[in-house]
Protein backbone atom coordinates (compact mmCIF):
# COMPACT_ATOMS: atom_id res chain seq x y z
CA UNK A 1 0.00 0.00 0.00
CA UNK A 2 1.59 3.61 -0.91
CA UNK A 3 1.65 6.21 1.89
CA UNK A 4 1.89 9.55 2.08
CA UNK A 5 4.76 11.77 3.19
CA UNK A 6 3.41 11.25 7.32
CA UNK A 7 3.48 7.44 6.55
CA UNK A 8 -0.48 7.37 6.60
CA UNK A 9 -1.95 4.79 3.58
CA UNK A 10 -3.14 5.94 0.38
CA UNK A 11 -6.51 4.32 -1.19
CA UNK A 12 -6.24 2.60 -4.16
CA UNK A 13 -6.90 5.51 -6.43
CA UNK A 14 -4.12 7.60 -5.02
CA UNK A 15 -6.16 9.74 -3.54
CA UNK A 16 -5.77 10.20 0.82
CA UNK A 17 -8.70 8.97 2.88
CA UNK A 18 -10.84 10.89 5.02
CA UNK A 19 -8.70 10.87 8.39
CA UNK A 20 -9.28 12.67 11.75
CA UNK A 21 -6.95 14.22 14.58
CA UNK A 22 -7.82 15.48 17.91
CA UNK A 23 -5.45 18.60 18.79
CA UNK A 24 -4.83 21.24 21.35
CA UNK A 25 -4.45 24.71 19.49
CA UNK A 26 -2.06 27.18 21.09
CA UNK A 27 -3.24 30.38 22.20
CA UNK A 28 -2.59 34.04 20.95
CA UNK A 29 0.14 35.11 20.38
CA UNK A 30 2.13 31.78 20.27
CA UNK A 31 -0.40 30.98 17.77
CA UNK A 32 0.24 33.38 15.13
CA UNK A 33 3.75 33.18 15.72
CA UNK A 34 4.32 29.68 15.09
CA UNK A 35 1.57 29.98 12.17
CA UNK A 36 4.03 32.75 10.36
CA UNK A 37 7.38 30.78 11.28
CA UNK A 38 5.78 27.52 9.58
CA UNK A 39 4.63 30.13 6.56
CA UNK A 40 7.74 31.48 6.21
CA UNK A 41 9.69 27.74 6.49
CA UNK A 42 7.15 25.43 4.16
CA UNK A 43 5.36 28.55 2.04
CA UNK A 44 2.77 26.10 0.68
CA UNK A 45 1.58 24.97 3.89
CA UNK A 46 -1.86 25.75 5.71
CA UNK A 47 -0.80 26.14 9.24
CA UNK A 48 -3.14 26.00 12.68
CA UNK A 49 -0.31 25.79 15.44
CA UNK A 50 -1.27 22.74 18.02
CA UNK A 51 -0.28 19.58 19.47
CA UNK A 52 -1.63 16.36 18.74
CA UNK A 53 -3.35 14.71 21.27
CA UNK A 54 -4.37 12.01 18.56
CA UNK A 55 -2.66 11.74 15.31
CA UNK A 56 -3.95 11.66 11.96
CA UNK A 57 -6.19 7.96 11.75
CA UNK A 58 -8.94 6.28 9.90
CA UNK A 59 -12.13 5.50 11.87
CA UNK A 60 -14.16 2.18 12.30
CA UNK A 61 -16.89 3.86 13.55
CA UNK A 62 -19.11 7.21 12.18
CA UNK A 63 -17.06 10.20 13.07
CA UNK A 64 -20.01 11.17 15.78
CA UNK A 65 -19.39 7.72 17.81
CA UNK A 66 -15.80 8.84 17.91
CA UNK A 67 -16.67 12.52 18.99
CA UNK A 68 -18.70 11.31 21.80
CA UNK A 69 -15.81 8.94 22.46
CA UNK A 70 -13.22 11.85 22.82
CA UNK A 71 -15.34 14.03 24.90
CA UNK A 72 -16.46 11.29 27.42
CA UNK A 73 -12.95 10.63 28.15
CA UNK A 74 -11.25 14.02 28.07
CA UNK A 75 -14.11 15.12 30.35
CA UNK A 76 -12.14 12.79 33.07
CA UNK A 77 -8.96 14.43 32.88
CA UNK A 78 -8.33 17.99 34.24
CA UNK A 79 -6.68 21.23 32.85
CA UNK A 80 -3.04 21.23 32.33
CA UNK A 81 -0.07 23.84 31.43
CA UNK A 82 1.93 23.04 27.71
CA UNK A 83 5.13 24.50 28.04
CA UNK A 84 7.23 24.73 24.69
CA UNK A 85 11.14 23.69 24.49
CA UNK A 86 13.64 23.82 21.51
CA UNK A 87 13.88 22.92 17.86
CA UNK A 88 14.64 19.32 17.34
CA UNK A 89 14.04 17.22 14.01
CA UNK A 90 12.26 13.51 13.70
CA UNK A 91 15.04 11.84 12.27
CA UNK A 92 13.83 9.58 10.08
CA UNK A 93 10.94 12.24 8.65
CA UNK A 94 13.10 14.99 9.07
CA UNK A 95 9.63 17.30 10.55
CA UNK A 96 11.22 20.08 12.02
CA UNK A 97 9.43 20.28 15.53
CA UNK A 98 9.00 22.24 18.98
CA UNK A 99 10.00 19.95 22.30
CA UNK A 100 7.86 20.01 25.18
CA UNK A 101 9.60 20.81 28.36
CA UNK A 102 6.08 20.44 30.41
CA UNK A 103 3.19 18.82 29.28
CA UNK A 104 4.37 15.68 27.82
CA UNK A 105 3.60 13.06 30.77
CA UNK A 106 -0.30 14.45 30.67
CA UNK A 107 -0.65 14.48 26.59
CA UNK A 108 1.19 11.09 26.92
CA UNK A 109 -2.15 9.81 29.53
CA UNK A 110 -4.93 11.22 27.66
CA UNK A 111 -3.29 9.49 24.29
CA UNK A 112 -3.50 6.24 26.00
CA UNK A 113 -6.65 6.39 27.12
CA UNK A 114 -7.66 7.56 23.83
CA UNK A 115 -6.29 5.34 21.42
CA UNK A 116 -8.39 2.72 22.06
CA UNK A 117 -12.10 1.71 21.35
CA UNK A 118 -13.69 4.12 18.63
CA UNK A 119 -10.76 6.12 18.09
CA UNK A 120 -7.90 3.25 18.03
CA UNK A 121 -5.86 3.00 14.89
CA UNK A 122 -2.14 1.79 14.74
CA UNK A 123 -0.28 4.59 14.07
CA UNK A 124 2.97 4.44 12.14
CA UNK A 125 5.10 6.22 14.69
CA UNK A 126 5.55 6.38 18.15
CA UNK A 127 3.30 9.28 20.07
CA UNK A 128 5.18 11.76 20.48
CA UNK A 129 4.04 15.33 22.01
CA UNK A 130 5.37 18.39 20.16
CA UNK A 131 4.72 21.27 17.47
CA UNK A 132 5.14 20.52 14.40
CA UNK A 133 6.85 23.97 12.35
CA UNK A 134 7.90 22.15 9.35
CA UNK A 135 7.75 18.89 7.29
CA UNK A 136 8.11 17.82 3.89
CA UNK A 137 11.43 19.76 3.51
CA UNK A 138 13.59 18.39 0.59
CA UNK A 139 16.22 16.25 2.02
CA UNK A 140 19.24 19.05 1.05
CA UNK A 141 17.17 22.01 2.46
CA UNK A 142 16.41 20.38 5.90
CA UNK A 143 19.44 21.74 7.94
CA UNK A 144 18.74 24.90 6.46
CA UNK A 145 15.19 25.03 7.17
CA UNK A 146 16.18 24.54 11.21
CA UNK A 147 18.69 26.47 11.52
CA UNK A 148 15.95 29.12 10.42
CA UNK A 149 13.14 27.81 12.65
CA UNK A 150 15.80 27.36 15.46
CA UNK A 151 17.02 31.54 15.14
CA UNK A 152 13.56 32.64 15.21
CA UNK A 153 12.26 30.71 17.97
CA UNK A 154 15.31 31.65 19.91
CA UNK A 155 14.63 35.38 19.11
CA UNK A 156 10.56 34.56 19.87
CA UNK A 157 10.63 36.94 23.71
CA UNK A 158 6.31 35.83 23.98
CA UNK A 159 5.03 32.88 26.41
CA UNK A 160 5.98 29.83 25.75
CA UNK A 161 3.19 28.26 28.38
CA UNK A 162 -0.40 27.76 28.06
CA UNK A 163 -3.00 26.16 29.75
CA UNK A 164 -4.84 23.33 28.02
CA UNK A 165 -8.30 23.45 28.72
CA UNK A 166 -10.05 22.09 25.69
CA UNK A 167 -9.14 19.57 22.29
CA UNK A 168 -10.63 19.95 19.01
CA UNK A 169 -11.51 17.29 16.88
CA UNK A 170 -10.74 17.58 13.27
CA UNK A 171 -11.40 16.29 10.29
CA UNK A 172 -9.09 16.23 6.79
CA UNK A 173 -10.33 15.20 3.26
CA UNK A 174 -7.87 16.41 0.88
CA UNK A 175 -4.47 15.53 2.49
CA UNK A 176 -3.94 19.41 3.64
CA UNK A 177 -6.42 21.24 4.55
CA UNK A 178 -8.37 20.41 8.29
CA UNK A 179 -11.63 21.44 9.51
CA UNK A 180 -12.90 21.60 13.22
CA UNK A 181 -15.79 19.45 13.64
CA UNK A 182 -16.08 19.48 17.72
CA UNK A 183 -14.28 20.59 20.53
CA UNK A 184 -13.99 18.49 23.85
CA UNK A 185 -13.56 19.98 27.33
CA UNK A 186 -11.06 18.89 29.83
CA UNK A 187 -13.53 19.16 33.17
CA UNK A 188 -11.99 16.93 36.08
CA UNK A 189 -10.66 19.45 38.87
CA UNK A 190 -7.50 18.87 39.51
CA UNK A 191 -6.36 16.53 42.61
CA UNK A 192 -4.10 18.56 45.47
Amino acid sequence: MDCNPNGMPLLPDGQPPILYALVIYLPEPLGSFLDHLRLELVPNCKPHAHVSVLPPRSLSVPPEAAIDEAQRVLAGFPPFEIELGSIQIFPVTNVIYISLKRGAEHLMQMHRKLNEGALAFDEPFAYHPHVTVGQEIEPQKVQIVFDTAREHWLDYRGPRVFRAERATFVQNQDGRKWMDLAECSLQAVPVG
